[in-house]
C-alpha cells in the first residue's frame, strides 16, 4: 500500500532478485551510483527501462534516511514525491475519525506515493517509519517527464499501477464494508439504547405503580353503595385501558391541562394533586371528565375514586411504555434483518420500498430534527431481481452523503416508481448542490470532497460498480440548492 492509497506488493510477494542488492552492504544504503542503477532495474514499476532511462532516473535519485517513528508522507499533503524503500520498515496508516488506522507495511522494494505524482493530488494517507528506513527519493517531475518522453516507460509504468490498484480497491473495498458495518453497529447501539432504557424503567415502575392501584382498588369497597355506582366503577375500569396517551398532543395543551387538574383534585382534598394530575392528563382525563365522578362519588368518596383514577392511569402509562418500547426494539432488529437480507439467498426478488424504508431506520440516529424525508413510492412499485444486502449498501451511501450535505437541515425525497421494464429511484436533497468540476468526478474511486479522516471516496464508486452489476445506471444532477441521483434497475438481472 502506497500512501496515497494504492496497493504495494506484500514483501512475501516480492519478485525475486528484489534488493537488496549487491554493493548496498548490511544496511542497504546504496551509497555508490551504480549500486542505485541496480536497484532501479529491479523496482516493478520501473522494470522494462532501458540502461539509458534507468541511468537518467538515478541522476535524479537522492537517499533520504528516517528514524523510527518519522512521518515519510503525510495524508494530505502534496503529492510532489515517490519514494522506493530500499531498508527497514515503514506502515501505512488513514485517519478515521479521531485515531489512525493501520492499511499496511512496506518493506524493502516497495514503492511509496507514485499515484498522487501520476494524479497530481494529495495524498490519501499517511506513511511513518516503524524502524530505522532509508528511502531513495525520486522527484515527481522525474517520473512524470520520464512518462512523456518515453513511450516504453509509459507502457511499464502502466502495467504495473493499473494491476495495484485493483488489487487495492478490492482491499479497500473490504474495508469499506467494514467500515459500514461499524456505523451500523454505533447507531444501532444508540438506536436500541432509548428503547431499552425505556423498557427497563418502565417495567420498574410497574410494580410499584400495580401494588398502589392494588391498595386504591382495596379502598373503593365501602364506598361502592349501589348496583349504579358499581357499575360506573366498572366503566371507569374500562376508560382507564380505553383512553391512551396522545403522542401528537400539544406539550403546552397537555401542560395546561395537568394544571387544570391539579387545581381541581387541590380544591376537594386529593393527596398528592399534582402526581394524580399528571398521571391522569397524561391518559386524556380532563375536569369534565372528573365532575362526571364527582357527581356520582360526591364529598370525601371523590378524593378516594381521585386517587385509584392516579394510580391506576400511571400503571396503564407504563405498560404503554414498555409496550412501545418492546415494539420500537422489534422494529428496529425486524430492519436490521432486512437491511443485511440474514438467511436468505445473496440474489432475491427485492422490494425497493422495504429496503429504503430499513435503511432510514438504520441511518435514523444521523437523520436530526432538522431534516424531512419525503417519500413518493408508487402504489404499483414491483418488486425486482437483485442482490438486496448489496443494494441497500447502495442507498446507504447515497443517503448518507445526503444527509452531511444538509448539515441538519433540510429535505431529503425519495421517489420510487416503474417504467417500462425497469425501476426508477431518485434520491434527492435540498443541500448547496455540487459545482460541475466535482460532479463530474464522484464516481471515480478514492474521490472524496470531505477532510481527511471522514471518508475514503470509495462510497459512491462502490455503488456505481453495484448498480452496473445490477444491469442498471446511476447518474447524478445538481445544482445550487438541489441534488438528485437517479438509479435505474431492471426488473430481471441480466446473466452473470
Amino acid at each position: 500500500m502506497t500512501a496515497d492509497g494504492t496497493p504495494a506488493p506484500v514483501r512475501s510477494d516480492q519478485p525475486a532478485g528484489t534488493p537488496t542488492p549487491d554493493g548496498a552492504g548490511e544496511s542497504g544504503s546504496l551509497t555508490r551510483p551504480a549500486d542505485q542503477r541496480e536497484f532501479l532495474r529491479r523496482i516493478p514499476l520501473l522494470e522494462g527501462l532501458s540502461d539509458e532511462d534507468i541511468e537518467w532516473v538515478a541522476s535524479f535519485a537522492r537517499p533520504e534516511d528516517l528514524a523510527p517513528g518519522a512521518v515519510l508522507t503525510a495524508e494530505g499533503e502534496p503529492g510532489d514525491s515517490l519514494y522506493l524503500v530500499i531498508s527497514g520498515d515503514l506502515e501505512v496508516v488513514k485517519r478515521s475519525g479521531t485515531g489512525d488506522v493501520p492499511l499496511a507495511r512496506l518493506g524493502p522494494g516497495e514503492i511509496v506515493g507514485e499515484m498522487a505524482v501520476l494524479e497530481s493530488r494529495p495524498r490519501t494517507a499517511s506513511v511513518r517509519a516503524i524502524s530505522p528506513v532509508r528511502v531513495l527519493r525520486i522527484p515527481g517531475a522525474t517520473l512524470l517527464e520520464l512518462l512523456r518522453t518515453r513511450p516504453g516507460a509509459s507502457i511499464s509504468m502502466i502495467r504495473t499501477v493499473s494491476g495495484r490498484l485493483r488489487n487495492t480497491e478490492a482491499m479497500l473495498r473490504e474495508r469499506e464494508k467494514l467500515a459500514a458495518l461499524g456505523t451500523l453497529s454505533a447507531g444501532l447501539a444508540h438506536e436500541l439504547n432509548n428503547p431499552a432504557a425505556a423498557v427497563q424503567r418502565s417495567s420498574g415502575l410497574l410494580n410499584e405503580a400495580l401494588d398502589r392501584w392494588a391498595e386504591a382498588t382495596r379502598s373503593l369497597g365501602p364506598l361502592i353503595e349501589t348496583r349504579e355506582q358499581a357499575e360506573f366503577i366498572a366503566s371507569l375500569g374500562g376508560d382507564l385501558a380505553g383512553h391512551p396517551a396522545d403522542p401528537t398532543e400539544d406539550p403546552l395543551e397537555l401542560s395546561d391541562r395537568t394544571g387544570d387538574l391539579e387545581l381541581f383534585l387541590e380544591d376537594r382534598g386529593v393527596a398528592d394533586a399534582g402526581d394524580v394530575a399528571s398521571a391522569l392528563a397524561s391518559q386524556g382525563w380532563t375536569v369534565a371528565r372528573l365532575q362526571e365522578v364527582e357527581h356520582q362519588f360526591p364529598g370525601p368518596a371523590f378524593a378516594a375514586i381521585a386517587a385509584w383514577l392516579g394510580a391506576g392511569s400511571l400503571a396503564h402509562a407504563l405498560v404503554a411504555e414498555v409496550s412501545t418500547g418492546a415494539r420500537r426494539i422489534s422494529e428496529i432488529v425486524h430492519a436490521v434483518k432486512e437491511y443485511v437480507y440474514l438467511d436468505q439467498a445473496p440474489v432475491q426478488r427485492v422490494d425497493v420500498r422495504a429496503g429504503i424504508e430499513s435503511t432510514l431506520v438504520i441511518l435514523r440516529p444521523k437523520l436530526k430534527d432538522g431534516i424531512r424525508v419525503v417519500r413518493e413510492f408508487a402504489p404499483d412499485l414491483p418488486p425486482i431481481e437483485a442482490y438486496g444486502s448489496e443494494l441497500n449498501q447502495v442507498w446507504t451511501n447515497i443517503l448518507d452523503n445526503a444527509i452531511d450535505a444538509l448539515g441538519g437541515r433540510g429535505e431529503i425525497r425519495i421517489h420510487a416508481y416503474p417504467r417500462d421494464e425497469e425501476v426508477v429511484v431518485e434520491l434527492c436533497d435540498n443541500g448547496p448542490g455540487m459545482p460541475p468540476e466535482l460532479r463530474e468526478r464522484i464516481f471515480e474511486p478514492f474521490f472524496t470532497t470531505k477532510p481527511p479522516g471522514l471518508g475514503t471516496g470509495l462510497g459512491l464508486h462502490i455503488s456505481h460498480n453495484v448498480i452496473v452489476r445490477h444491469g442498471g445506471r446511476i447518474t447524478v444532477r445538481s445544482r445550487p440548492g438541489e441534488t438528485c441521483f437517479e438509479v435505474v434497475l431492471p426488473r430481471e438481472r441480466p446473466p452473470a
